[in-house]
């Protein structure tokens, strides 16, 4: 028998979401000598972040060290969730229940926003309200997971079904799980294509954009500050640092407290609708439990699977991740084993040492970032409010920005620890 091909004959490692919305060559244009916001990095915290103060009358300038949304927004596979990690109970023991009611309120307040503002801004990214299973990989997380379903804390219930494991296939075509909840307010959209429209929004405001134009140093100078960049200095009255996973060593306070976590994603080949439908019947978007998680959904029009997660312990080619990530889906789903692989591509998320997203302001500096792998509506929302922030606005505070930004000793930004991590989180995955 002639071994099954792992690639198409077409094969890529660019994202999946870059042949509706190719990356744009912008033109290079001459930098202003001075701005009122100077913005660095141009994914979904910058650009929201720069869209505000555009709008408010400020001269805005984005800096993007590659092209304008290459890192993860449009890298990512499009899921929208509350994106707050930690329980209530968590959060209170950490940071007392006020500061913890007002944090959770602020995730389910993103989840809200982000569809109207792309309703409202007429950006067409497919964007829907299609509902998460969250499934169970073992029996013991079904009871937990469908005993704190139903136990939540009043004021901060979330809708919610839940599936045993004898009913789940109406939800999805496979037998590995041991059921699962629905999250019915979760979303869904085009991660390129959502780029690309608040890209369009942002140049339309007036905002200008230099891309492969890195900040390579921050000064004070009086009240504002200069950014060096290999294109000359630019004074600025504010700077709001956008890099999250890509966070380096211009802001060190920064990237003390950011671990960059590679995310692998791959998408099949196209393959007929029903075939699809039978692997997730009701298009909804997929997460489970294990800690070492894996997501999923289909692709907008419904004949791919996209399928997301961390397959080993220290970074790789998105080459080697691609079968090893065909192969976890095929142990899923064995109907889709002989399914090649059109795009295999990956990008780094940024996660903190207390899995909570962090924004406030350092050395005068504004910055938002820290979105442990949920950032679709969260980078976009505390990007909103950082641009608010610099508006002098009272409506952009947050409920995060009393969570003290922690680090630990030793740590400078290269997460030397990352492989026991993962080999440590993948063995209580086995355990539970």
């Amino acid at each position: 028998m002639a071994a099954v091909e792992t690639f198409t004959p077409d094969f890529k490692t660019d994202p999946y979401w870059w042949e509706a919305s190719p990356r744009p060559d912008l033109p290079e244009t001459a930098l202003p000598k001075s701005v009122d916001v100077l913005v660095v990095g141009s994914g979904y915290t910058g650009l929201n972040a720069a869209l505000v103060t555009a709008r408010g009358g400020r001269s805005t300038l984005v800096l993007e060290k590659d092209r304008v949304g290459e890192g993860c927004s449009t890298r990512n596979g499009g899921q929208i969730s509350t994106s707050v990690k930690p329980s209530f109970a968590e959060l209170s023991k950490r940071h007392g229940p006020d500061t913890a009611r007002a944090i959770l309120m602020d995730g389910r307040e993103a989840l809200r926003w982000i569809g109207d503002f792309t309703r409202d801004e007429g950006i067409d990214c497919g964007f829907a309200v299609c509902g998460r299973f969250h499934a169970a990989h073992s029996p013991n997380a079904f009871e937990v997971m469908a005993r704190d379903a139903k136990q939540q804390t009043p004021g901060l219930e979330v809708e919610f079904d839940v599936v045993p494991r004898a009913e789940q296939h109406a939800e999805i075509g496979t037998d590995a799980y041991h059921g699962g909840i629905v999250l019915k307010r979760h979303a869904v959209l085009d991660p390129g294509r959502y780029h690309a429209g608040l890209l369009a929004r942002v140049r339309a405001a007036g905002v200008a954009l230099a891309e492969r134009c890195p900040a390579t140093g921050i000064e004070r100078d009086g009240k504002g500050f200069v950014v060096v960049t290999p294109r000359g200095r630019i004074a600025a009255r504010e700077v709001v640092i956008a890099t999250n996973g890509y966070t380096g060593a211009v802001t060190p306070w920064l990237r003390r407290r950011v671990i960059p976590i590679g995310s692998y994603v791959i998408a099949t080949e196209p393959m007929p609708r029903e075939t699809m439908q039978a692997v997730i019947p009701r298009d909804r978007i997929v997460s489970d439990t294990r800690k070492v998680v894996y997501y999923y959904r289909l692709s907008p029009d419904g004949t791919r699977m996209i399928f997301g997660g961390r397959v080993s312990h220290a970074e790789t080619d998105p080459r080697v991740s691609g079968p090893l990530l065909r192969a976890e889906m095929a142990r899923l789903f064995p109907q889709l084993e002989k399914t090649r692989i059109s795009h295999s591509w990956m990008g780094f998320v940024g996660y903190t040492f207390d899995t909570l997203a962090h924004t406030g302001s350092h050395d005068g500096m504004h910055y938002a970032m820290g979105y442990c792998g949920s950032g679709v509506s969260m980078a976009s929302y505390l990007g909103m409010r950082t641009g608010q922030k610099v508006l002098g606005l009272k409506e952009g505070r947050t409920g995060f920005d009393a969570a003290r930004f922690q680090t630990r000793p030793l740590y400078t930004g290269n997460p030397w620890f990352l492989a026991a991590s993962v080999r440590y989180y993948r063995w209580l995955d086995a355990r539970s």
